[in-house]
């Protein structure tokens, strides 16, 4: 008799049972049945997943080795009960699991008719589960990565765009395609999210400048937030020379900055020219005040700022620019012309420069700026405007086109190209040029007395008119389906999509590449499934026109609406039968 880790009141497919575990396999027994409807060895069990603590469901999900959907159970006991005996199962699985991955690799058996549970309706998928310390060994879509960080990937990829989530559902869950089926073809769907993940999230472009709030009482409030009190020392130093100065040995934090908003030095800080008395009042600060600076309103700023040399960049250069073509200097242009603008204009200067000071901080500097190429002048003005992340490292190489009977076709070109040359004639260009110039005399008297007939430019008009109000007709016009049936058509329609997607991949795969490695025979018993799965769209779009005669809507429509997809369909069925009895015959020769 096999000995019992741990036995729990639990329910699979929403059939409720007993989940047992015992020393050699995991089972899960219908009420009222006597044979278990789960069997699982413990060498299958590859993979462990668990709702969230304080869910309204405490669930366990088993991962296979040889199935990708692995099984789900719900504990039924009382919550405080149910998360206990959940815990005593993971705790057990997980070892089972490490105990498998540590252990040398062998061919696991295949699962007995047993472990094959009965059919009955699928299970809703928890959306609210989280990885275990066992993460999934599936080999991952992309490399690279390991398989936690891939699974991450692909959730939050499904979680962002509802209808491939939807697509999701309708054929991986439900086993007509594999996980790594679904997303070849998608991986740049994950590489995106990868990037995304990956970029380091720049500093905000607006100035520091809280604003004061009048409150109940005529007071004025500024919420202080520590992200606010290290935007003011980054982008003021001088407060934070202050700060250092004065907290905690004269003044508390709360005292500092309450004198400092109340203070000239914060009036000085301002993004704004105008007076900010009516907002807050500004007194005299012994303290503060003796971190006051003359306002920068001469003609040279006081802080020099290093020249640049290159032209697409220097606002300046356009100075001495296009003299040849007599423009005179705009004479109201004139620097420190308003005085009481430059320090509020040279502080969103020196604000810009620390924003791109702190995106390109960590660039190289042959990145930064790129001259002196060595080229002429033309390549080196060119190096200095492109971008090495803007290139296409790799290039593209296409499908191969597969024709038929192609010798046929070069040997048509090479007897049209040969009657070409020989019924060319050789041109006297002298004699050509002077009929040309023949032509054109009085050419000014004739394109005076020129007249274009308007009826071809109104016909054009009326047609292209048409043409726009006939599509907007079709966008304005609502489908007038029940939203059943509309449903019904839709994952009809996507998941034949996807199957002809599916099965135009295996048949023409892209260029070999890291994330798809799929061997001839791989593809062909790929496309020879996708076939299968297209055969029976026209059952199922035949089901669809007969549910829409229940709804009342005429069968016709339904037949209208999906032709375009039973004409794809049809063609790729076509295709398939006539490109497997041309490999047969040649097989059989």
């Amino acid at each position: 008799m096999p000995t019992t880790l741990c036995s729990a009141k639990a329910s699979y497919k929403k059939q409720p049972g007993t989940l047992e575990l015992t020393d050699s396999h995991l089972t899960w027994t219908q009420d009222g049945k006597k044979a278990p409807a789960v069997r699982v060895l413990h060498l299958e069990a590859s993979s462990l997943f668990c709702s969230k603590e304080g869910a309204a469901q405490v669930r366990l999900k088993l991962g296979l080795v040889n199935d990708e959907a692995g099984h789900n159970f719900t504990f039924t006991s009382p919550s405080a009960v149910a998360y206990v005996e959940r815990e005593a199962f993971k705790q057990e699985l997980t070892n089972i699991i490490s105990r498998n991955r540590s252990a040398a690799p062998t061919p696991v058996q295949k699962p007995t008719p047993l472990s094959t549970p009965a059919k009955t309706p699928a299970p809703i998928q928890s959306t609210s589960r989280a990885t275990s310390v066992s993460s999934d060994t599936r080999t991952p879509i992309l490399s690279g990565i390991d398989a936690a960080t891939d699974f991450r990937l692909r959730k939050k990829v499904l979680l962002s765009n509802p209808e491939l989530l939807a697509l999701h559902k309708e054929l991986v869950m439900s086993g007509h395609i594999t996980e790594s089926e679904f997303w070849d073809g998608r991986e740049h769907l994950l590489l995106a999210e990868a990037a995304a993940e990956g970029q380091k999230r720049g500093r905000p472009g607006q100035l520091v400048d809280p604003r004061p709030q009048t409150v109940e009482g005529g007071e004025v409030k500024i919420v202080i937030t520590p992200q606010l009190v290290h935007d003011i020392f980054d982008e003021f130093p001088v407060v934070a020379k202050a700060y250092n100065d004065n907290v905690p040995n004269k003044l508390s934090e709360a005292e500092f900055w309450k004198r400092y908003f109340q203070s000239k030095l914060f009036n000085a800080h301002r993004a704004s020219i105008r007076s900010s008395a009516a907002q807050h009042v500004v007194k005299d600060d012994p303290i503060f005040d003796k971190y006051l600076e003359k306002d920068d309103d001469e003609l040279e700023p006081r802080r020099a700022r290093n020249e640049v040399s290159d032209l697409f960049i220097n606002i300046g250069a356009t100075l001495e620019d296009h003299g040849e073509t007599g423009n005179e200097k705009d004479v109201t242009m004139q620097a420190g012309r308003q005085r009481g603008a430059l320090p509020l204009i040279r502080k969103f200067n020196e604000h810009s420069e620390r924003l791109l000071n702190s995106a390109l901080g960590e660039v190289p500097p042959a990145k930064r700026q790129r001259i002196d190429s060595g080229n002429d002048e033309d390549d080196d003005a060119y190096a200095q405007i492109t971008l090495d992340d803007l290139r296409d490292s790799e290039a593209m190489d296409g499908i191969t086109l597969q024709m038929q009977d192609r010798e046929r076709y070069f040997e048509g070109q090479l007897a049209r190209s040969a009657s070409e040359q020989a019924g060319s004639e050789v041109v006297d260009v002298r004699a050509a040029f002077a009929e040309l110039k023949h032509g054109f005399r009085g050419w000014e008297t004739r394109f005076s007395q020129f007249r274009i007939d308007r009826r071809a430019g109104d016909a054009a008009l009326d047609s292209m008119t048409q043409n726009v109000s006939a599509r907007l007709d079709i966008r304005t016009r609502k489908t007038n389906f029940p939203p059943t049936l509309f449903r019904q058509l839709t994952t009809c329609q996507t998941a034949a999509n996807e199957f002809l997607r599916q099965f135009w991949t295996s048949l023409y795969p892209p260029p070999m590449t890291a994330t798809s490695s799929a061997t001839p025979s791989q593809n062909a018993a790929k496309a020879a499934k996708m076939a299968g799965y297209l055969s029976k769209t026209r059952e199922k779009v035949d089901a669809l026109v007969r549910a829409s005669q229940l709804e009342g809507v005429e069968p016709e429509r339904v037949e209208v609406a999906m032709k375009p997809l039973l004409d794809a369909v049809d063609h790729a069925l076509a295709f398939y039968r006539a490109r497997s009895t041309k490999t047969s015959t040649l097989k059989t020769a």
